[in-house]
């Protein structure tokens, strides 16, 4: 009888410290998704920052700002628009003027008939 109450106090010492080792587990799993729990909460807000930041560098004023000062770009015109035909010939956008001459001796300037670059675009359609 002596064996058998020896035994089963082992197997309860045995199953006790089982059992303290598994809260001991469980309370480090519980403490590491704390953890994990926190870190993705700050990356959600790292994200939330990265993105209004993104929408402020992303709006048309500093955008045009940066094309102009850093690309040297420029704001585009009808006096330096040309449109490409198919076959790859120009077109200006703007029709050329007609040079200004001088008027003398009261004779008054003929000035010959400019062909528009839109209405040729137009037949050659």
């Amino acid at each position: 009888m002596a064996r058998v109450n020896l035994l089963l106090m082992l197997a309860v010492i045995a199953t006790a410290l089982f059992l303290v080792h598994t809260q001991y587990q469980s309370r480090q799993l519980y403490t590491e998704l704390d953890r994990a729990q926190q870190e993705a909460r700050r990356l959600e807000l790292d994200r939330d920052r990265l993105q209004v930041e993104k929408r402020a560098q992303a709006t048309p004023l500093r955008v045009e700002k940066l094309a102009k000062e850093q690309l040297q770009m420029r704001t585009t015109s009808p006096a330096i628009t040309q449109y490409v035909r198919p076959d790859g010939s120009v077109i200006p956008a703007v029709a050329p003027v007609a040079p200004v001459v001088p008027v003398t001796s009261g004779a008054r300037p003929t000035a010959k008939p400019v062909a528009r670059p839109a209405t040729a675009a137009r037949s050659a359609r």
